[in-house]
């Protein structure tokens, strides 16, 4: 509980940054009549700008910290993410149609097509999940599945109608939380939610397989369901994720490693942590490509990227430095 609240400090820090810092510097004039006076500029500028955009970072940050350490603890692996099994793959190529088709105009059309991507990875993945207890196989299922997205989401860009599409396509795959507002956040929060409430049930079967398949197997857990839960779970999370943000790599592999050894590596106990300190990763990921001074403003991909890569690779020579062991 005390890492609980720290987290949740934290991530309160990082959202009043979120709407204090912006391309436009406000005055404590300015700030003042944000907080006193509606309809007003600074007010519009504050609650109706960045307040959505930075809670919007903090729900999908949430939603990839979420799915990131059920997939680690699933797969009993410390370089699983929301994209091992192909689910963020999928979601995006289901965005890339939609814009590539023209269909990007009509209301949730982009957000929709990529939720079903996902619901789609996610039930494909259920099915196997059902057959094959073994967590290799699952893994390779997922990158051959991932594969397979990305070279159909290729052949989008090589069979784009317009230079505009496959700009917009582009766009839409380094991922982005900016020009969201309020009525954006609606839609994803049936799926976070139920995602949220899938993975939460399945952290008992989490924590049974950390003693190995034959032991979780005599629990007497129902470890079927539980493992269906956990995959579904993750996919509807990062599905959300997708649908509101695009692709945004990393933290899903970074936010569950940032508190891990808080939690002595007990994956039920990883869960809220990993939310959190995804929540709070991805907002302050987004003040930075706000505040940094460039010609255009940074994708929010690009700069989890910049910051998850090296993460990823100091947790690769860990985990090869143990395997060695």
């Amino acid at each position: 509980m005390r890492l609980i609240v720290l987290l949740c400090l934290a991530l309160g820090a990082a959202l009043w940054l979120g709407l204090m810092l912006g391309e436009t510097s406000l005055t404590v004039s300015q700030l003042v009549e944000a907080f006193t006076r509606p309809d007003s500029a600074p007010w519009r500028i504050l609650w109706s700008i960045r307040a959505p955009r930075a809670v919007t970072a903090a729900v999908v940050g949430g939603a990839l910290g979420l799915s990131g350490a059920v997939m680690q603890g699933l797969l009993r692996n410390p370089l699983a993410d929301p994209g091992v099994l192909g689910v963020s793959a999928t979601a995006a190529l289901g965005a890339s149609v939609t814009i590539a088709l023209g269909l990007a105009t009509a209301a949730g059309a982009v957000e929709g097509a990529a939720l079903a991507g996902a619901i789609l990875a996610g039930l494909v993945l259920m099915v196997l999940t059902a057959r094959l207890s073994d967590p290799q196989s699952l893994i390779l299922f997922g990158v051959a599945l991932s594969a397979l997205a990305g070279a159909a989401t290729a052949l989008v860009f090589n069979l784009s109608p317009s230079p505009v599409a496959t700009s917009e396509v582009l766009s839409w795959l380094l991922g982005s939380v900016a020009n969201r507002d309020w009525s954006d956040l609606a839609p994803a929060a049936a799926p976070v939610a139920l995602g949220a409430a899938l993975c939460a049930w399945s952290a008992n079967g989490l924590r049974m397989l950390t003693l190995g398949e034959e032991t979780a197997a005599l629990s007497g857990l129902p470890m079927g369901r539980l493992r269906a839960a956990g995959v579904a779970g993750a996919a509807l999370l990062t599905g959300a994720a997708v649908a509101l943000a695009g692709v945004v790599g990393f933290v899903g592999l970074a936010a569950p490693h940032l508190v891990r050894r808080w939690v002595s590596d007990d994956p039920a106990r990883l869960l809220a942590p990993s939310a959190l300190s995804g929540a709070a990763l991805l907002v302050l990921a987004d003040v930075c490509a706000r505040v940094v001074p460039t010609a255009e403003e940074l994708k929010l991909g690009v700069v989890t990227a910049l910051f998850g890569a090296p993460l990823f690779a100091l947790v690769s020579w860990r985990a090869a430095r143990s395997w060695r062991g």
